[in-house]
């Protein structure tokens, strides 16, 4: 079976290598890119077509609206779950697959296995 193919979109490097480390020690071995700037975005894309992305909410001058909006043209089947420290006060949240708080990775497995069927 192919890997997993995985979008992390985190400013925060950090947490980008957090979030990549809680599939890894799910058991699960992704083929995770990372995006850290909205300049790599398409780069990151050339060649790769992720089925999960995982996307900080709170990426400085890059509203999570875009991102999901470019995501959608570039891979409409992907699923889109966002990462946060903190939901907003208004509760104001894009249309996505799923929120998780980054103090919950260790949701993320089960969090899979329901949005991707299939995955282990």
């Amino acid at each position: 079976m192919a890997p997993l193919r995985v979008l992390v979109v985190d400013d925060d490097r950090d947490d980008a290598e957090l979030t990549r480390m809680a599939l890894h020690d799910a058991g699960l071995a992704p083929d995770v890119r990372t995006v850290s700037r909205r300049d790599a975005l398409a780069q990151a894309l050339d060649g790769f077509a992720p089925q999960l992305v995982l996307c900080d909410l709170n990426f400085p001058g890059w509203p999570c609206r875009e991102i999901r909006a470019e995501l959608l043209r570039a891979a409409p089947d992907a699923r889109f779950v966002l990462l946060t420290g903190a939901l907003p006060p208004d509760g104001d949240l894009p249309a996505v697959d799923a929120v998780l708080l980054k103090d919950r990775l260790h949701e993320l497995p089960a969090l899979l296995r329901r949005l991707l069927p299939g995955t282990r």
